[in-house]
């Protein structure tokens, strides 16, 4: 008799996520404390809708705020920045893949952290790879 097999929840999800943010290098990991990190199971319809998104399979994560490099000391306080990771789409996209639960959190998670920071892709590449 084999054990039952669960899928990974939005606990173990976001402590992959942690600790794929403690590893992000100076200078950048001084910028995201005030970022909070979201896990849901999938996408909210208004958040699809603004991304012209109509399967929430194919989102798994998303920032909400503005660019650092956008910011101003005269901007009006709003919501805090927020990185939202989308549970069932990095499972399926897992499943898909084959590729590392960790590794992949970790890849989705410095694609949003680049957004934080309104780095390019490649920019993003380099990121990935420094926190490696």
């Amino acid at each position: 008799m084999s054990a039952c097999q669960v899928a990974p929840d939005a606990a173990h999800i976001e402590r992959l996520a942690r600790a794929s943010l403690s590893r992000i290098p100076a200078p950048f990991a001084e910028h995201l404390s005030g970022v909070a990190l979201i896990i849901e199971d999938f996408a909210d319809d208004e958040t699809l809708a603004d991304l012209g998104i109509e399967e929430p399979i194919e989102l798994t994560g998303v920032y909400h705020g503005r660019p650092i490099g956008e910011k101003s000391a005269f901007d009006v306080v709003q919501e805090p920045d927020r990185i939202h990771l989308y549970r069932l789409p990095i499972l399926w996209e897992w499943i898909e893949t084959g590729v590392a639960l960790d590794a992949l959190v970790h890849h989705v998670l410095i694609h949003e952290v680049g957004h934080h920071f309104g780095l390019s892709d490649e920019d993003m590449h380099a990121l990935e790879d420094a926190a490696g």
